[in-house]
């Protein structure tokens, strides 16, 4: 090779490499520019969210501490709740135990949404005792009922590799709550009563005119394009949570439709329906047939009962459709005033 084919050919050589250079700067600072304005763009929302003490859900994109096994296993419990049927449905890959619904039909975004009936709270107040079973709950019989009301099935077992993959998700997802708390945004909203007795007449207006087009006018749900899981979930009839199901309660349901429906439009913030629209469009809901489950063991001391439970025997005298659909504010009056005695 001549000295002028090797000039030019470390010329070549030379040009290509501070092209190259100059490429990859453009690119790092591109993405410096792009994730600078994400940051600006996030900061008055995070600040806000900090400011009311609004939850605020870890992200799997940004826990660097997260790795692993115990990565893995969190990622798998996260999907498990997002996608339920996938692995417990009529076509399950690990077992057929369920109704065909989701963990985040309820919990919505895998439990991580405010007001969505979020998981955020669940690892700092378990184990905790609750009236309805008379006894401590752990964590475990917590998804347990999941599975057995909302999800119409059996719970897996505690011992699975599932179970623990759920548990992991959850203790993650709270793993910035201090024991004992609650965050704002946790749960389901509690609206104010009506001063009347909620409405299934009135409710199947609001249901025909906003619900009926995504959960279908039987209230089938729409099941995916795989037949093997739903897209939007069934509200009632053989696939729908049973009536010992938390939904099953109208203060529940209502406040729950308030925050989150029409699905994808309203927020707790931007609500689409009234309040009033929000507890007739529960009554009617919930007046539809349903798998029934044993509600025999629940709530020993009937005293306990919450007002809107829908099956008596009562510690008072009202009527189980008024403790079923209202007006609440009269039983609130009377536990009142029994606590004062």
């Amino acid at each position: 090779m001549n000295s002028d084919k090797q000039t030019n050919m470390w010329k070549n050589i030379k040009s290509n490499w501070q092209l190259a250079i100059i490429v990859i700067s453009i690119t790092i600072v591109s993405i410096s520019e792009i994730v600078k304005a994400f940051k600006q763009e996030a900061t008055p929302a995070y600040n806000a969210a900090i400011k009311d003490s609004t939850w605020i859900p870890p992200s799997l994109f940004t826990d660097n501490e997260l790795q692993g096994e115990e990565r893995e296993i969190v990622m798998y419990g996260e999907d498990i709740v997002a996608n339920t049927a996938r692995y417990f449905g009529p076509h399950g890959s690990v077992a057929q135990i369920t109704n065909g619904m989701n963990c985040q039909n309820c919990h919505l975004n895998a439990g991580k949404k405010n007001w969505g009936n979020n998981y955020s709270a669940v690892f700092s107040t378990y184990p905790k005792f609750r009236d309805r079973s008379g006894s401590m709950e752990s964590l475990y019989k917590r998804v347990s009922d999941c599975f057995e009301r909302s999800l119409n099935g059996i719970a897996p077992d505690s011992n699975s590799k599932e179970y623990q993959a759920i548990y992991a998700y959850i203790k993650w997802l709270g793993k910035d709550v201090k024991k004992g708390e609650k965050p704002v945004g946790s749960g389901i909203e509690k609206l104010p009563f009506l001063d009347r007795a909620a409405d299934p007449v009135k409710g199947k207006e609001v249901y025909t005119a906003q619900c009926k087009s995504c959960h279908g006018e039987k209230g089938e749900g729409q099941l995916s394009i795989n037949g093997k899981s739903y897209d939007y979930p069934p509200l009632w009839g053989e696939h729908s949570y049973n009536n010992g199901a938390g939904l099953f309660r109208l203060s529940n349901f209502a406040g729950y439709i308030k925050s989150n429906m029409p699905f994808n439009q309203a927020t707790h913030a931007s609500p689409k329906l009234s309040t009033e629209e929000a507890w007739d469009v529960a009554a009617y809901v919930n007046s539809q047939p349903r798998p029934a489950k044993d509600l025999s063991k629940d709530w020993p001391d009937i005293s306990k009962k919450p007002f809107d439970h829908p099956f008596g025997p009562y510690a008072d005298e009202f009527t189980e459709t008024q403790h079923k659909f209202g007006p609440y504010q009269p039983i609130i009056s009377r536990k009142t005033a029994e606590k004062s005695k």
